[in-house]
C-alpha cells in the first residue's frame, strides 16, 4: 500500500519534538506539504531544520504560534489559509492529586488539550468541505477511557475529545472529509520519560524505570512496553490518505492493548 499525499498542506500542531514530530516526518514521507508547530521560533526552526535533514526533499514549513490561546490560532491562520490535513496533536499533562487540581488547572487544560483544537477545526473545516476532501484528527489518548487517577484532569480533557470528534465528523457527514480521533497509548516521548521519573524511582535506569512503570501504573498494557512515536505516526499516516476514505467519526486505537474492549 503507497500512502501518497502529493499536494496536500498537512498542519500537525506541537511537532517539534515527540509524537507531533514524528507524525510531521510520516507525512512529509508521504509528499505532503508539512506545517510545524509550536510556540516559540527557536525550537520551530530547529524542528524544521531537522526534519528537512531526515527527509529527503521534505516540504516542511514552520508556523510558530501558542495555539493555547485565540491569538495564537489567528497568526497560523494568517500564515496557512489553506489546510488539506489537520492534526490536532498539541496537548499538556501532568501528574497532580485530584483534590489539589485548581479551577485554574481545569481551565489550562480545557483550554489547551480540547478548545485549541476545536478552534482550527471551526476554521478549517469549512474550506475543505468546499473542496470536498479533507482530513481532520484529534490524538486523544487511552486516558480518555481509562481515567488515570494521577491526572484525572488531563483525562478529562481527552475524553472530551472523543466527543468532540465524533460532533465534528456528523457535521461534515457526506462531505468527502473525515472526522477521527486516534487512541495513543503509553508512548515513549522525553516527556513522558520526565512523567515516569515522577512515579518511580529517579535512580533506576531507563529501562529498569520503564518496565517499574509499565508493571505498576499500566498493568492492562498487552504490549508491555511504551509505544515508540512513529507506532502513532504510521496510523495517523495511514487515516490522513485516500485509502481511509471510509474511516470517520472511529476513535481508533493505537494503544498496545492497554484499553480492555473488543470494541474498537
Amino acid at each position: 500500500m503507497r500512502l501518497d499525499l502529493t499536494g496536500r498542506i498537512a498542519l500537525v500542531t506541537g511537532s517539534t519534538q515527540g509524537i507531533g514530530a514524528e507524525i510531521a516526518a510520516g507525512l512529509a514521507r508521504s509528499g505532503a506539504r508539512v506545517a510545524v508547530n509550536g510556540r516559540g521560533a527557536d525550537s520551530v526552526g530547529r524542528a524544521v531544520e531537522r526534519l528537512r535533514s531526515e527527509v529527503d526533499g521534505a516540504d516542511v514549513v514552520g508556523v510558530a504560534a501558542d495555539l493555547g490561546t485565540g491569538e495564537g490560532a489567528e497568526r497560523v491562520l494568517a500564515e496557512l489559509p489553506r489546510v488539506d490535513i489537520l492534526v490536532n496533536n498539541l496537548g499538556i499533562f501532568g501528574a497532580k492529586p485530584a483534590l489539589e487540581i485548581t479551577d485554574e488547572d481545569w481551565r489550562r487544560y480545557f483550554e489547551v488539550n480540547v478548545l485549541a483544537a476545536v478552534r482550527l477545526t471551526r476554521a478549517y473545516l469549512p474550506g475543505m468541505t468546499e473542496r470536498g476532501w479533507g482530513r481532520i484528527q484529534y490524538i486523544a489518548s487511552d486516558s480518555a477511557v481509562v481515567i488515570p487517577a494521577e491526572m484525572i484532569h488531563y483525562g478529562v480533557s481527552k475524553t472530551a475529545l472523543l466527543a468532540v470528534s465524533r460532533g465534528f465528523a456528523k457535521e461534515a457527514a457526506g462531505t468527502g472529509v473525515t472526522v477521527n480521533a486516534v487512541i495513543a497509548g503509553p508512548t515513549h516521548t522525553g516527556g513522558v520519560e520526565e512523567f515516569v521519573y515522577q512515579l518511580v524511582d529517579r535512580d533506576l535506569p531507563w529501562a529498569e524505570a520503564q518496565r517499574e512503570f509499565m508493571r505498576l501504573h499500566r498493568p492492562q498494557s498487552l504490549l508491555q512496553r511504551l509505544i515508540e512515536p512513529e507506532e502513532i505516526a504510521n496510523m495517523v499516516v495511514y487515516l490522513s490518505s485516500d485509502q481511509a476514505s471510509a474511516t470517520t467519526g472511529a476513535a481508533v486505537r493505537v494503544d498496545g492493548g492497554y484499553v480492555d474492549s473488543i470494541v474498537p
